[in-house]
């Protein structure tokens, strides 16, 4: 080969550089950066090991594949300024309080360690790279998601619009702030759903016994973790959200909607048409910011959609109660009624697992962002999360944005043992929950 033939080709090769393969680069910089690290037991905005149908369901064996921060070589620290930016977005994201331009302030030594950067903007008319695929997930960096947002997720009556400065900062969240830049306002879980099988709790901890050098507590908790079914639970949801969304046909103002709610309530034969008029169920759509907005609902039921994001948490959130329940879950905690399967969020103080042994950590939760699509089969529906928030120039490293199949989603970490599938509404105008999602591009 001639020295301008070989010119050519390492020009050519050169060119083919894509965003793609210095994402993989990163990625892998970031993996062999912090391999000393693997005894960390943290997990972060992601998903695991895709497990069986049975396993994604509701058994409790793909979780013990390992956290997170095992897989990807976490630190410790990292794990405590991922738990504080996902405090303080909570903070940042309550009525009045723009996230634009502001950095909460949850406290001196984490303000020194907000590495959070905002993604910069990019051209409405730049395409996205593809995405990396495997194993039921696609995987990008958060400036190729927002070039996609744009070209997919971003019209308001018909219009592509350019993510704005204060969208892009929400995103910069990780995996809440995908949810929270599709749905509008940062999510609330007021009307979240669960299914829990009691007939299955009971008779485990009745015939079951705890595994090898498995404290009674490890056993109960286990056991309630089990007897938890996210398939069912997802279903739940989106047969409410279905009801809610018929309801919301032709009704131009809250009183129509709420009668044609109960209406459908009865048709269908459904407990939650028993539920207080107080209650979040009945006061949700009110209570929705894009509701009230003029370029929103303005007021008009049917200009709105319900739509659906999943939560994955811990129960063990009592700090005055029992440290093994701390540790290894509350049996109680959490659980949805058996009548409406809503479950009661307002203990949830987004508080992580506690350590059992020396080097633990656990992330506080994981949001998905499913919308409102039509895809029947749960096993084909994407669900779109994050690794961790944008820190590109800290050895965290940027924010990757997941694209995964439900099983995938579903299959959690250690870190978690609930998983609720939660209801709000958007503009119909909005295009963040179109009736179909490709994964990837």
């Amino acid at each position: 080969m001639t020295t301008l033939t070989v010119a050519s080709a390492v020009s050519h090769a050169l060119m083919s550089w894509n965003s793609n393969t210095r994402e993989s680069l990163i990625f892998v910089y970031h993996r062999r950066r912090f391999l000393a690290f693997a005894t960390v037991g943290a997990v972060i905005c992601t998903a695991g090991l895709v497990p069986s149908v049975s396993q994604a369901a509701g058994g409790s064996d793909a979780e013990m594949k390992g956290s997170y921060a095992t897989t990807h070589g976490l630190t410790a620290v990292d794990v405590e300024n991922i738990n504080a930016l996902n405090e303080a977005a909570l903070t940042a994201g309550q009525p009045g309080k723009p996230p634009a331009g502001l950095s909460p302030s949850p406290g001196a030594s984490f303000r020194a360690s907000d590495d959070r950067e905002t993604p910069p903007a990019e051209p409405l008319n730049r395409m996205p790279d593809a995405y990396r695929a495997y194993g039921g997930r696609a995987t990008t960096i958060v400036n190729n998601y927002i070039r996609k947002w744009q070209q997919v997720y971003s019209q308001h009556d018909g219009a592509k619009q350019q993510m704005t400065e204060e969208e892009r900062e929400k995103l910069s969240y990780g995996c809440v702030g995908v949810t929270w830049v599709n749905s509008g306002p940062y999510p609330t879980n007021k009307l979240a759903f669960a299914y829990f099988d009691e007939n299955k709790y009971k008779n485990n901890l009745k015939n079951a016994r705890p595994r090898p050098d498995e404290t009674q507590a490890e056993f109960e908790g286990r056991i309630a973790k089990d007897s938890f079914d996210e398939g069912k639970g997802f279903q739940r949801a989106r047969d409410v959200a279905a009801i809610m969304n018929k309801a919301l046909e032709n009704a131009h103002d809250e009183g129509t909607y709420l009668d044609n709610l109960k209406t459908e309530l009865t048709n269908s034969n459904d407990a939650l048409l028993h539920e207080d008029s107080r209650s979040n169920f009945y006061s949700a759509l009110r209570n929705t910011p894009s509701f009230r907005e003029r370029d929103g609902g303005n007021y008009d039921p049917s200009q709105m959609k319900a739509v659906i994001y999943s939560k994955h948490f811990w129960s063990g959130q009592d700090q005055r109660g029992s440290s093994d329940k701390r540790k290894y879950g509350d049996p109680d905690a959490f659980r949805p009624d058996q009548g409406t399967g809503l479950v009661d969020m307002s203990k949830d103080r987004n508080i992580p697992r506690s350590p059992a042994n020396p080097g633990e950590g656990w992330v506080n939760f994981d949001y998905g962002w499913f919308g409102a699509q039509t895809e029947a089969d749960a096993d084909n529906t994407i669900w779109t999360h994050a690794n961790h928030y944008h820190a590109p120039n800290s050895d965290l490293g940027p924010m990757h944005v997941y694209e995964s199949k439900f099983r995938n989603w579903s299959a959690g970490y250690a870190d978690f043992d609930r998983g609720t599938y939660a209801i709000t509404f958007i503009p119909k105008s909005w295009n963040t929950a179109p009736a179909k999602v490709k994964q990837g591009w």
